[in-house]
């Protein structure tokens, strides 16, 4: 029987726009063993801060792209993380609930949800999951992408007490009770879980970000670096929690130090962009180049002309990077600059060196030990990290985690059916 699963993720995106394409990725695997996915998404792009989708002013569309239906909804458009930003976040969730309503009837190309997965990239799109799967009374799943609000007090943006901290901490929690299955990120935040109910770290499973090696290994065979001074990299989100600034203070460091040996591209977007170019030109960076960001499509051809490739993180303890499994698949050597353990792998499979995190001096000393060395030695790196990636990161492997954790949660649906249509046995009766 084919299984109908709806998603709820306002930033998920195709690979043709810059940003996360982890659903989409996932949906493509699960369309392969017989799923029907339907990704409610926001035509206004996340990364770029504006409209990609819906731009003759429809109240909502569908696409199908290859065999995976999104549903774009217009949202408030926004630049800082400001009240503008909550609007955005609003709107999304009142549309995505009451389209979601009535969208089996508007469209029957969607069939009604067997599970609904609500994505907490933000709490009130999970929200909007939850109700909906109370209506067509389907399994529902949470999957904590970020934490509402730990994930700000760990960087000191919120602080506990706080009104809208105390809000997104009961919402959090009234939503982990009502999941069946609650998807992890990270290891920690099963840890996170079993602080406040073993309960719910026994619903927690791990399903990490990954990515599609195959992408990066068509690229590897066809595009290869055209040389010149080595090129590190950083690809992804320029805000706080990105730490980019760190990147730009070591290149300060290596161009007093030795100015001719490392050149440094930044290709992304966010809401500190402009705050990072100024700060270039007030340290009279001569070797950083800014860019826009790119399509994740886009992505294997760029790391094809870098030598190094830059992964750095502020205090981001329970999310899974996204950039890290791209690196990986590469074929890279990496530097890493990042709190959190289960995203530095410079350890564990020797794929990079890992400066200590928070440091601009360490990030600069590693980067430039990672320039002295070989060629060989920084190929070797690069192709442990591809070889890692593809046994325990593709999103093939990751899909079929993912569709043993939904045929989990319908058995157990089946079974709780069952022992509730059994007849009670008469009190008194003696065997």
């Amino acid at each position: 029987m084919t299984r109908s699963i709806w998603i709820f993720n306002q930033y998920a995106l195709p690979p043709t726009l810059p940003g996360g394409t982890r659903h989409f990725d996932l949906a493509c695997e699960l369309t392969l063993m017989g799923y029907q996915v339907t990704i409610f998404a926001s035509a206004f792009n996340h990364s770029l801060f504006e409209k990609k989708r819906l731009l003759n002013g429809e109240p909502w569309a569908i696409e199908e792209i290859e065999g995976v239906r999104f549903v774009w909804l217009p949202s408030f458009p926004y630049r800082n993380n400001n009240w503008r930003r909550l609007l955005n976040m609003l709107e999304y969730t009142v549309r995505a609930y009451h389209l979601g309503l009535r969208l089996s009837r508007l469209d029957p190309r969607i069939a009604p949800p067997d599970i609904i997965v609500g994505s907490s990239v933000h709490l009130f799109a999970v929200w909007a999951a939850y109700q909906l799967s109370r209506h067509y009374k389907a399994n529902f799943v949470m999957e904590i992408r970020d934490l509402w609000p730990q994930g700000f007090v760990d960087l000191g943006v919120w602080h506990e007490g706080q009104f809208h901290v105390r809000f997104f901490r009961w919402l959090e929690q009234w939503l982990c009770e009502r999941a069946e299955r609650i998807i992890v990120l990270s290891p920690l935040t099963s840890e996170y879980l079993a602080r406040y109910s073993k309960v719910w770290a026994d619903k927690a499973v791990y399903i990490p970000n990954g990515t599609k090696t195959a992408r990066f290994i068509q690229v590897s065979a066809d595009e290869q670096r055209d040389g010149g001074p080595l090129r590190t990299m950083f690809l992804g989100s320029m805000g706080y929690k990105n730490g980019v600034d760190l990147i730009l203070h070591a290149m300060k460091v290596i161009e007093q130090d030795e100015p001719s040996i490392l050149e440094c591209w930044l290709i992304g977007d966010g809401p500190e962009k402009p705050h990072l170019i100024q700060l270039a030109r007030d340290l009279e960076l001569k070797n950083v180049v800014f860019h826009d960001a790119v399509a994740r499509s886009s992505v294997p051809s760029y790391t094809q002309q870098a030598d190094i490739l830059i992964l750095v993180e502020r205090e981001v303890l329970y999310g899974s990077s996204n950039k890290l499994f791209d690196y990986l698949a590469a074929g890279k050597p990496i530097v890493f600059s990042v709190v959190a353990q289960h995203n530095n792998l410079a350890d564990e499979i020797h794929c990079g060196l890992s400066a200590a995190p928070e440091d601009a001096a360490s990030l600069a000393e590693k980067l430039l030990e990672m320039a002295r060395l070989s060629i060989e030695e920084r190929q070797a790196m690069g192709e442990r990290g591809r070889s890692y990636v593809c046994q325990q990161h593709d999103y093939s492997v990751l899909a079929v985690r993912l569709a043993e954790t939904f045929e989990q949660v319908t058995s157990d649906q089946l079974k709780n059916q069952r022992n509730s249509n059994q007849p009670t046995r008469p009190s008194g009766l003696i065997d």
